[in-house]
Formats: C-alpha cells, structure tokens, sequence
C-alpha cells in the first residue's frame, strides 16, 4: 500500500503487487524466509506452517530518478557509487531504469534506482539509507529527502 502521513491520518494513494514497485522493495529486504518456498505454496495451494519471518525493525526505500524525471527523463548518465552501497550491510540497491555501456552501468529510465534499507528503528534505517544514497551519484540526479520523516 502506498500510504501518505496526514495531518487527518493516513490516506492510501493506491495499491501495488508488482515486484519492481518501490513499495515492493522494502517488503523484499525485510522478507528473512525464503519467499519462493511461499509463493510456491501459494500455487500449490498448500501453504508452508507458520508464518513467513520478516527483519522486526524497519525498513524503508529511497528512489533515485533520472534527470527531467518524470516528464522525459534524460538517459545514458553513467552512474557511480554502486560498489560502495553493495558493501553496507543493511542496505541493498533495487535496480530499475539502469542499463550497461561499455563497462559503465547508466541510466535508462525515470526510476533509476531504489535504494533500500534496514535497521533496529525507522530513524535508524532511514540514516542508513540516506548514507548508502549520498554514496551514489550520476548527472541530474533527484531523489526525496523527507522519505521516513514523521510529521506531527
């Protein structure tokens, strides 16, 4: 669910079941069971006993979009910083509008990156994923910086 904090309460904006949705994302680095084992239940109709387990903390994603993002976003902008972000533990980046040139990889899309992560509490998680996301860098680069911010 794609919520929005309200002075009024929360308000859902809409709903998604994609893999590649960035309300997903967080949901797959939180997920500790093996989530094939579920899905493939599901199909069977024959659940696995229990419940799946997920990280008891929180977890929360930042997007990184391209350049004009999102009327026509600018593409080919190699991007740095990947390496850095792959060694954080608690952190992992979803790949979404990227692509490879040479031995670069590039922008190809609006939604560049989601940049994911996990901690004790949701101040912790968000420090860490604002970390990981000052590591990462190409031309035009915009991203959100009030992602995990609880207005009262």
């Amino acid at each position: 669910i794609g919520l929005m904090l309200t002075d009024a309460g929360p308000m859902v904006l809409e709903f998604n079941c994609r893999f590649g949705d960035p309300e997903t994302q967080p949901l797959m680095l939180a997920m500790e069971d093996d989530l094939v084992r579920w899905l493939l239940g599901a199909a069977r109709g024959c659940l696995p006993a229990g419940e799946p387990a997920f990280h008891p903390g929180a977890v929360l994603t930042v997007v990184l979009a391209a350049a004009d993002y999102p009327g026509t976003p600018r593409t080919g902008d190699p991007i740095s910083g990947l390496e850095h972000a792959a060694l954080m533990h608690g952190v992992k980046v979803f790949r979404a509008g990227t692509g490879i040139s040479g031995e670069s990889t590039v922008v190809t899309g609006g939604r560049v990156l989601g940049v994911s992560a996990a901690g004790p509490d949701l101040e912790s998680a968000r420090r860490l994923a604002y970390e990981a996301v000052e590591g990462i860098s190409f031309a035009g680069m915009q991203y959100r910086r009030d992602i995990g911010i609880r207005r009262e």
